[in-house]
């Protein structure tokens, strides 16, 4: 699975990077949590740091193309993001958990 960085954009109210991205892959639509992963290596951060929006892939073809928000720390993901959307990527689910 290769990630290319398509764009970029800093958002410093919110403390993260607006990220667009293109996935070439050979076999089945990556996992998100795949994707987070690799991007997060990608760009050199923390996984818990890397939210992925949006993945989309059109029918028949080997690449998606897809959205994250890329976060300073992970306290910022935990307080902008959407639960649901921390829940998608496993962010944060470790400390409820403990609970």
């Amino acid at each position: 699975m290769d990630i290319d960085i398509v764009d970029e954009e800093e958002n410093p109210m919110l403390h993260r990077t607006d990220v667009r991205f293109e996935v070439v892959h050979d076999d089945a639509t990556p996992e998100r949590l795949q994707v987070r992963d690799s991007l997060a290596a990608t760009l050199d951060k923390s996984a818990d740091e890397v939210v992925v929006r949006e993945l989309d892939t059109k029918f028949g073809m080997r690449k998606t193309i897809g959205s994250a928000k890329v976060y300073e720390s992970p306290a910022y993901a935990t307080e902008v993001e959407q639960d649901h959307m921390l829940e998608r990527n496993s962010i944060g689910v470790d400390d409820a958990e403990e609970a």
